[in-house]
């Protein structure tokens, strides 16, 4: 089959919703994947930090295939050791808490909007405010609980309940909520949003807010989760602890997973027939998580994210003193955005046609967020790559 005939396929038989570069991958490995043409690509935007260990990590591969040989499904109607270590694991990392097991960040947030209903009822509060230009999800409810109106406004009406503040604005939170409010959703970096990054005070400020009138603190770390920001999770940044945090994308090192984790005490009002996910912790998933944790613990990878994300900044930062097109560097961690003072779509083309692929996103930011494992070599090789196109991307404008 040839790239046109699979086009046609998408074409006639799959839905568009999605909006896809005039590329047919078929192959990868650690930072680099292949076309169907045998064409190289540096990947440093690998599928929103999902093969955020890189393509085909070898460890997580072995796991799949073993326990593919094993036990492929068990209904959560009983019991299997795989979901149990790991959910262990996560507890351990991260403030003891119960873990509900899902496949996807937006089913691991509509967990938790379910949680936080739960915490409020018999209080009259279920009100839940989010940040402007957040991202949660698509489901009807985490897409209204998303801060950006683009993607929400076409499934009007929506569900109540759902308020939005501006972000890094404690006054904001401070005037506007009332006593029907019960939580606040908060993304530490904003990725769809456009690497925004929240600031220490008003995190902690937040905490303190939420501590005071009895709300609950739920952090999406569905894309800084596991490493991306040089600790395992973002929070552990700030010095705060959040009532619920939500996973996914690199937890499986590219196989579908996702969890709500919560304090013990909130976790407990989830009981059974509250939620369910039919497919969410079975063995093959958990099999891959676990041997995605044994990988960074394995290799230090944290560390080395931190490592080579302050490599990696430095080197924009001299891209951004070369060409004053670029407005702004900033993120944390190997989860960097460059700011454009112009729309970046045709960036991301011009560095597509030499061999690397970014991502562009909020109109004018190029997101740039290479797997943990991603070497020394290939940022600069990355980096030159984006110099070069810089310079044609400036000489398009004049």
């Amino acid at each position: 089959m040839n790239r046109e005939q699979i086009k046609n396929l998408y074409q006639e038989y799959i839905v568009g919703s999605y909006t896809r570069d005039d590329l047919v991958l078929v192959a990868g490995r650690g930072s680099r994947v292949k076309d169907m043409n045998d064409r190289e690509y540096l990947d440093f935007f690998p599928g929103w930090a999902v093969s955020g260990l890189g393509h085909c990590p070898g460890p997580v591969v072995r796991a799949i295939k073993k326990q593919a040989s094993i036990l492929l499904h068990v209904s959560n109607n009983y019991y299997h050791p795989w979901q149990a270590m790991l959910a262990e694991r996560l507890s351990q990392y991260c403030f003891g808490g119960k873990v509900f097991f899902c496949n996807s960040g937006a089913e691991a947030n509509e967990a938790a909007i379910k949680l936080c209903r739960l915490y409020g009822r018999g209080k009259n509060k279920y009100k839940i405010i989010s940040l402007e230009n957040s991202f949660h999800g698509r489901t009807l409810a985490t897409v209204t609980l998303t801060g950006q109106a683009k993607y929400s406004q076409p499934f009007q009406p929506l569900p109540a309940g759902f308020v939005k503040l501006p972000f890094n604005d404690i006054g904001a939170v401070e005037s506007n909520a009332d006593q029907e409010t019960v939580a606040v959703f908060l993304e530490l970096i904003q990725g769809e949003g456009g690497i925004n990054v929240a600031e220490k005070d008003y995190v902690r400020h937040l905490e303190r807010i939420c501590r005071e009138r009895d709300w609950l603190l739920v952090i999406d770390e569905v894309q800084t989760g596991f490493g991306r920001t040089g600790k395992m999770f973002a929070y552990q940044h700030y010095g705060v602890t959040p009532h619920i945090i939500t996973l996914a994308k690199t937890m499986g090192g590219g196989f579908p997973i996702g969890a709500m984790v919560a304090q013990k005490e909130i976790a407990n009002l989830m009981g059974p027939g509250t939620h369910a996910s039919t497919f969410g912790g079975g063995p093959l998933a958990c099999s891959a998580a676990l041997a995605v944790l044994e990988m960074i613990e394995r290799n230090n990878l944290i560390s080395r994210a931190e490592k080579m994300g302050w490599y990696l900044r430095k080197k924009l930062e001299g891209l951004m003193k070369k060409y004053p097109v670029v407005k702004q560097v900033r993120g944390m961690g190997l989860m960097l955005g460059m700011e454009l003072h112009r729309p970046g779509f045709p960036l991301v083309r011009v560095c597509r046609e030499k061999g690397l692929l970014l991502n562009c996103t909020h109109e004018r930011v190029i997101r740039i967020m290479p797997a943990l494992t991603v070497r020394r070599a290939e940022i600069d090789e990355a980096v030159d790559i984006l110099d070069h196109s810089l310079k044609e991307f400036t000489c398009l404008a004049q």
